[in-house]
């Protein structure tokens, strides 16, 4: 089976065309190498995935016979991602130092005058004469 339809098929892309073109562009890898759309899977094959900042490990079981539900999707693929990458998906998130909510628009005159003082250093004292 071709690793543009089974990407697709297995739901990591939402139409075939997102996963030919998530595969021209390098982000579908298999024994460390990029692949083309076209290029032919088999059983036990593992297929690395990068989505967002993680790089998903799938290992292939079976193929499914056309796109299947997100409740089988278990029966042909072993999702073998460290769960050190997903941690590292939620200390990202964590550690920007000012994080606002998607959607919540631009900064409020508070949002901004809080955001300088953050940012700006503490003068420094200047020594006295004597």
């Amino acid at each position: 089976m071709r690793v543009d339809k089974f990407l697709w098929s297995v739901r990591y892309y939402k139409t075939r065309s997102l996963a030919t073109t998530a595969c021209k562009q390098g982000k579908v890898k298999i024994k460390g190498e990029n692949v083309k759309p076209s290029k032919e899977i088999y059983p036990t094959d593992v297929i690395t995935v990068r989505k967002n900042p993680i790089d998903y490990q799938i290992e292939v079981l079976d193929f499914p016979p056309s796109r299947v539900g997100a409740k089988l999707v278990g029966l042909y693929i072993n999702d073998i991602t460290p769960k050190e990458a997903f941690e590292k998906m939620e200390l990202l998130k964590y550690s920007k130092d000012y994080y606002r909510k998607k959607g919540s628009g631009r900064p409020t005159k508070k949002d901004r005058r809080d955001i300088d003082d953050w940012f700006d250093e503490p003068e420094k004292p200047e020594k006295e004469k004597d």
